[in-house]
């Protein structure tokens, strides 16, 4: 199983509450999509999984907010494997809005930013709009706790914090 990836995403209308600015729950949504396409990008389906009689569900899930996220905005969200080992599969997220390509990109984007506040600038060239770590529990059917199938088990201990 790959250990990275990256998933675009387009904030949707029906995604941002009344300020305008991406509801809190979308971002929970958000880590599923990138988990799911993660395993999609190592060859694994999660369909073809829970046909197994497995399934992979949430035990926790933390989420920090640094900036508003708004409609039509473009983010990239970084999916990394920090532990997935036993029964658990720990996963780090990182959320950006990367730099505008263009100067009409570029004067957009100011304008957003002084409409939403301050944003925290990341390293890759982009404002980071939220952080967060999650760990999935591996069942059965019944919703005993169960072995990861080997496929999915890549043992990164020295990993367990997150730490690169």
């Amino acid at each position: 199983m790959i250990s990275e990836h990256e998933t675009t995403i387009r904030v949707h209308y029906h995604e941002v509450d009344g300020q305008g600015r991406v509801h809190n729950s979308n971002y929970l949504s958000y880590f599923e999509r990138g988990r799911v396409e993660m395993l999609r990008a190592s060859g694994i389906s999660y369909k073809e999984l829970e046909s197994t009689g497995l399934m992979l569900v949430v035990r926790m899930m933390h989420v920090d907010f640094h900036a508003p996220a708004v409609f039509d905005d473009l983010l990239v969200l970084k999916t990394r494997l920090g532990y997935c080992h036993g029964a658990r599969i720990e996963h780090h997220y990182r959320l950006v809005r990367p730099r505008a390509a263009s100067r009409d990109e570029a004067a957009l984007e100011a304008t957003k930013t002084r409409l939403t506040g301050a944003s925290q600038q990341e390293s890759s060239g982009g404002d980071l709009i939220v952080s967060g770590r999650s760990e999935i529990g591996c069942v059965d059917a019944t919703g005993r706790v169960r072995r990861l199938p080997a496929f999915l088990q890549l043992n990164l201990r020295g990993d367990r914090d997150g730490d690169s």
